[in-house]
């Protein structure tokens, strides 16, 4: 049996309690850089997007799940996006909002639970990232799980008054 718990994390749905923490998310200017965010989300926009998050991954194409502690506190998300069931592949994300909750292996915990998931519960054959040339926390971490870059997108990312190159990183189910 597919548990989504590891010793010092779980992953869940999104629950309606979960608003004043996406709401800090996704409004945190840091990440807007990488999520290409523009504008700051409303209360209501994102209570919106709660009452929908039950939808179907092959509905709506992404399933975005809560990470948790040990002490139930949530303390980041992890996505898939870009669901593709037909060649069986996905994007992935994270992130970790606080920097006291990063380096503690919640990020890798989390992604090797949702890694798991993809591959024998969704029978993906491959998953694929895209990080910045420069978040070299993120591309240790995912070639820590495995993954491969497999390419490089030259000033992909706008960012301040110049633009970032994004490396594409691929993670092939080994048979």
């Amino acid at each position: 049996m597919l548990k989504l718990k590891s010793k010092n994390c779980y992953l869940r749905a999104l629950e309606p309690e979960d608003l004043d923490f996406l709401y800090r998310l996704e409004n945190s200017t840091d990440l807007w850089e990488v999520s290409g965010t523009l504008a700051p989300f409303s209360k209501k926009v994102l209570r919106n997007y709660l009452d929908n998050s039950h939808r179907d991954v092959y509905e709506v194409k992404q399933l975005r799940l809560c990470i948790c502690n040990s002490k139930d506190d949530q303390v980041g998300l992890i996505d898939l996006f870009d669901f593709d069931p037909k060649n069986r592949r996905a994007g992935l994300g994270i992130v970790v909002l606080e920097s006291k909750d990063r380096n503690k292996g919640l990020g890798q915990n989390a992604l090797a639970l949702m890694i798991d998931y993809a591959f024998s519960v969704l029978n993906l054959h491959q998953l694929y990232a895209n990080i910045l040339e420069d978040n070299k926390v993120s591309l240790h971490l995912f070639e820590k799980m495995g993954f491969k870059r497999v390419g490089l997108k030259k000033d992909w990312i706008k960012s301040g008054n110049g633009f970032k190159n994004e490396i594409l990183y691929q993670k092939i189910k080994s048979s």
